[in-house]
């Protein structure tokens, strides 16, 4: 396989999963000023408290635990955009996309906490393979499986959204608030900023331990923050969120202004099917790699 393919396929995943994992669902904030919301149901008044919306916000995640999305953004330098629908389920969280990195479009699907990416027809003769899909399990013993595997694990349920609501409630903090109209649709808008010496596990939860002490060393003691905007819909649903990765990627030794991202969401609640492909269609990735000599 070619690098720039498990380059592409691979940004785009990281850059999705943790797009996913800044997303919160809510119950209504309570008492407060209500403004009427297209489509019927009163819009409560925003919360002041970050403590008080990552709490309230986890009710709705256990209510609400699958969307669609879309997401535009950039990572280790290359512009990514991807489509797909997820169920967020801890590590038993399943998805399929379609994403677009490097002039290369890619299908991929988790299912049983195993990735399959899609080998384009160019890559599977180059490969010396008929097989159409390449996977890579999250338990598997080949050195691709280890050294990727469980790190797709981990980011997988790191998607699940409960995982940055205790990013919230732990390093965040509301900065401004306000209501305001996105998509024809009355929302609740946060600006929230997230403070990295507060909770340095959380936001390298989902790095291979082999690289998780030297990250974390490498934060340590500084004075980072990453900002972020949510929009919630009247029944606190996230529309649309965007961060900036940025300042900590740029302390990790990345380009300025890199991992930047908005990810919109629709049809929360909706049913997620993904199936893995055909068993006679897929070759394991360390094999197809070690065959490569690579």
């Amino acid at each position: 396989m070619r690098k720039t393919t498990l380059v592409a396929a691979g940004a785009a995943l990281v850059l999705t999963l943790t797009a996913c994992s800044t997303s919160g669902t809510a119950e209504p904030a309570g008492a407060g000023n209500q403004t009427q919301a297209n489509g019927g149901g009163l819009l409560a008044s925003p919360f002041t408290d970050a403590i008080q919306l990552a709490s309230a916000s986890k009710q709705g995640t256990e209510k609400s635990k699958s969307a669609k999305f879309t997401m535009e953004g950039s990572a280790a330098g290359q512009t990514i955009s991807a489509t797909g629908a997820m169920a967020f389920d801890g590590a038993n969280t399943k998805f399929s996309m379609t994403s677009t990195a490097a002039g290369e479009t890619t299908e991929m699907r988790m299912v049983d906490k195993v990735m399959y990416i899609k080998l384009p027809a160019e890559e599977q003769k180059q490969m010396g393979t008929d097989k159409s899909w390449a996977k890579i399990s999250a338990d598997g013993t080949d050195p691709v499986s280890q050294a990727l595997g469980a790190s797709l694990s981990q980011s997988a349920e790191q998607s699940d959204p409960s995982k940055m609501l205790d990013q919230i409630s732990k390093a965040g903090r509301i900065v401004s608030s306000d209501q305001t109209e996105l998509n024809g649709e009355q929302v609740n808008h946060y600006k929230v900023e997230l403070d990295i010496a507060k909770a340095i596990d959380q936001f390298t939860g989902s790095v291979p331990a082999a690289a998780r002490d030297k990250l974390t060393e490498m934060l340590k003691g500084k004075d980072i923050k990453i900002p972020a905007e949510l929009w919630l819909n009247k029944d606190n649903l996230p529309v649309q969120v965007t961060m900036d990765q940025g300042p900590m990627m740029q302390a990790l030794g990345a380009p300025a202004g890199d991992a930047k991202f908005t990810m919109k969401y629709s049809d929360w609640g909706t049913q997620v099917d993904v199936s893995a492909p055909p068993a006679d269609q897929v070759v394991d990735l360390g094999e197809l790699m070690k065959k490569a000599g690579r």
